[in-house]
């Protein structure tokens, strides 16, 4: 069986990681679905949403020829665009601050090690004295 990119299948869940699951496809090949790809809101868990032995339906987003496949459980769910007004909207903005504040740190750790980079790390200052 050929992988058609774009084409819904079903797999299930054979492996969990702290940046995506990998899902067995019925052709017996294995895909990669990443973190970012598992649910329409911010998934800082990927244990809250999918566990092992799982029957899932994926999309197949990409199959480069080392055969890697990529795969998308949100992309595949036919409501993809109605799973937010369904659900309570503090549940919603929870999710939204959830990842402004760990974008914002992150920025922040960034900011900090490029500014050390360019005043001479730590302690230039006081080797000037």
């Amino acid at each position: 069986m050929s992988l058609v990119v774009g084409a819904i299948v079903e797999g299930v869940v054979t492996g969990i990681t702290h940046f995506g699951a990998f899902v067995q496809l019925a052709s017996g090949e294995t895909g990669l679905v990443h973190i970012s790809e598992v649910a329409d809101t911010y998934v800082k868990d990927i244990n809250d949403h999918l566990s092992k032995n799982d029957k899932v339906m994926v999309k197949i987003l990409s199959v480069d020829g080392n055969g890697k496949i990529g795969l998308s459980i949100k992309k595949a769910a036919p409501n993809s665009g109605r799973g937010h007004h369904n659900r309570g909207s503090r549940l919603s903005f929870e999710d939204k601050l959830n990842k402004f504040l760990k974008d914002s740190d992150e920025r922040l750790q960034d900011l900090r090690r490029n500014t050390e980079s360019k005043r001479g790390g730590r302690g230039s200052y006081r080797a000037n004295m």
